[in-house]
């Protein structure tokens, strides 16, 4: 599987994302994709499902040095000593010594990014997790965290897919050095019946899904689809040896609207 590279972290393009998932469905989906070859697994606290997650990892029999697991710490919890026990407690449930990355989920409305950088140093400093990052980061948020930081934020997770263009954000997020991880990569899979997309998975004799991962991935990308569905959790991470041409990429592109955000809350931040 191809990775990317961001300060040291290697993460491979294709992660099981794990939003909604949830009791023996989110256990039995990240046992599957593990044994199909997945070596990357998304959840969060906010998720609710961090112990079938890790039972997941049990269950699938795959040795927990070769699986990239990120968690996320929601903004409720990004106080100094919260974040902390937020780290702590997640461990507990994954039932795991230490995370690969842990994430501010989203930024948080009562304290600035460099606070909340500077405790989340102190997770990674601690050896909870081997490395650090954000998620749902403006690229002023994005810069103001670099700017405070200690530690390299080997990731920015923001929703990306066909239909929003993050164009700019991607670019600051890539200036940093920093990788750009994708959710909602499908646009929860509103983009795969989208006729230009099905007419060039026909040429490919590939899935639409397929297609778009591979948009993503050709665009620097790190991808986190979910799917509770082993043949298609199979599927989606069957993306290599083929290449989407330019004219192709464009027109997967041109499918950009505006207003077409998938997670937009009274709790998000003024978006680029």
């Amino acid at each position: 599987m191809q990775t990317v590279e961001a300060h040291g972290a290697i993460l491979p393009v294709i992660g099981l994302g794990t939003w909604k998932l949830s009791g023996e469905t989110a256990s039995m989906a990240v046992a599957s994709a593990l044994e199909a070859g997945y070596r990357h697994i998304d959840t969060a606290i906010g998720y609710g499902n961090e112990a079938e997650v890790g039972e997941g990892l049990r269950r699938s029999g795959v040795a927990r040095d070769e699986v990239f697991i990120t968690s996320k710490i929601p903004p409720e919890q990004l106080g100094a000593d919260d974040m902390m026990r937020a780290a702590e407690a997640s461990l507990r449930r994954l039932r795991i010594d230490q995370l690969d990355l842990v994430l501010i989920h989203w930024p948080s409305r009562a304290l600035s990014a460099a606070e909340t950088i500077r405790s989340l140093n102190r997770v990674k400093q601690r050896g909870l997790a081997r490395h650090i990052g954000v998620s749902n980061y403006t690229i002023r948020l994005l810069d103001e965290t670099w700017a405070a930081t200690e530690e390299p934020i080997v990731v920015n997770q923001c929703e990306h897919h066909p239909y929003l263009d993050q164009s700019k954000l991607r670019a600051a997020t890539l200036a940093h050095g920093t990788a750009f991880v994708a959710y909602c990569p499908l646009g929860q899979a509103d983009a795969l019946d989208e006729p230009v997309i099905k007419d060039i998975a026909g040429r490919f004799g590939r899935t639409p899904a397929q297609i778009v991962l591979r948009w993503q991935i050709q665009k620097g990308c790190v991808a986190i689809p979910k799917s509770a569905h082993p043949a298609r959790i199979k599927q989606n991470l069957d993306v290599e040896g083929f290449e989407l041409p330019e004219a192709d990429m464009a027109a997967i592109d041109a499918l950009a609207t505006e207003d077409s955000r998938i997670c937009n809350s009274a709790f998000s931040p003024d978006w680029d």
